[in-house]
């Protein structure tokens, strides 16, 4: 597999959408970031921020306190990617109703066909 289309898989995936887009609001912790992602596992939010790290997209901040306190944020290629990736999702919202009638129109077609 071509090493780029590896790196895309990893911004384009259902989490790291969401992790990216959440982060370009601000950092957050672990638990905070579950919450404005909704919907991900402990499990799958934390093999998606540790991919987005290993590709150099987040920043993990451990603060040596107790309890242990985790931040995460954007690097400046992770912000980059966010916003391309980010424009790609607003593109999407913005040509549903397009998208729907192309459905609608083909499912037509098809239900018709011989």
């Amino acid at each position: 597999m071509c090493p780029s289309r590896l790196v895309l898989e990893h911004v384009t995936s259902r989490w790291g959408v969401l992790v990216l887009a959440a982060l370009l609001e601000r950092s957050y912790r672990f638990s905070e970031l579950r919450r404005e992602v909704g919907g991900v596992s402990e499990k799958m939010l934390a093999q998606t921020l540790q991919t987005l790290e290993r590709d150099g997209f987040v920043h993990r901040d451990a603060k040596p306190v107790i309890p242990p306190r985790v931040d995460y944020s954007l690097t400046d290629l992770g912000r980059e990617a966010a916003e391309q990736v980010w424009a790609l999702a607003r593109w999407t919202e913005r040509r549903l109703d397009a998208v729907q009638s192309a459905r609608e129109t083909y499912d037509e077609r098809k239900a018709h066909a011989p």
